[in-house]
């Protein structure tokens, strides 16, 4: 019988790297990479902003919750995810107990430098981004370290650098494709 594939869900802020690392990491691991955000626009047919804007945050939540519900189930992904996935108790006990989370965690400095000049974060659409990261930061940081298995700085500008000291991790080393 063929051992299950586990998979690495990427958690953190906005900004903090998960795509691109996420990318790289499949890649260099032989998986399957699938960012939720991307996953869930195709899926629905409309921009995430579009859905906030619709459906408020609370009707974004419901269907991000369905669908990592879903995602984490599939075996040998490396899954990039919201910033806010980690706001759904069930979504955090689904990521901890079917994959290696890994919190690619990001100072507000730096996520504000890396989405300064990007319009399609609704939660970032205010008078004060700045403020608003560090609100989001102190909201969520607590359950990014309960949730995690595993904790990186995120490199100020250098992805490559991140993934080699991911797999350089032996828990991460050991899900490379056979």
């Amino acid at each position: 019988m063929a051992e299950q594939r586990h998979s690495v869900f990427l958690i953190g802020m906005m900004g903090a790297g998960k795509t691109t690392v996420g990318r790289l990491l499949a890649q260099a691991l032989g998986l399957e990479f699938v960012d939720a955000d991307r996953e869930l626009e195709a899926r629905s047919g409309a921009l995430i902003a579009t859905i906030f804007s619709v459906e408020g945050e609370e009707g974004f939540r419901r269907r991000e919750a369905a669908l990592l519900d879903e995602l984490t189930q599939r075996p040998g992904i490396v899954l990039a995810t919201g910033g806010g996935a980690v706001l759904n108790a069930d979504t955090r006990r689904h990521l901890k107990e079917r994959g290696l989370v890994v919190y690619l965690r990001a100072s507000g400095e730096e996520i504000q430098r890396r989405t300064r000049n990007d319009r399609s974060r609704p939660l970032l659409q205010t008078q004060d981004p700045r403020g608003r990261i560090e609100e989001l930061l102190a909201q969520r940081e607590p359950l990014y370290a309960q949730t995690a298995h595993l904790t990186f700085q995120s490199a100020p500008a250098n992805p490559k650098r991140l993934l080699r000291r991911l797999l350089d991790e032996p828990s991460i080393r050991r899900l490379a494709a056979p």
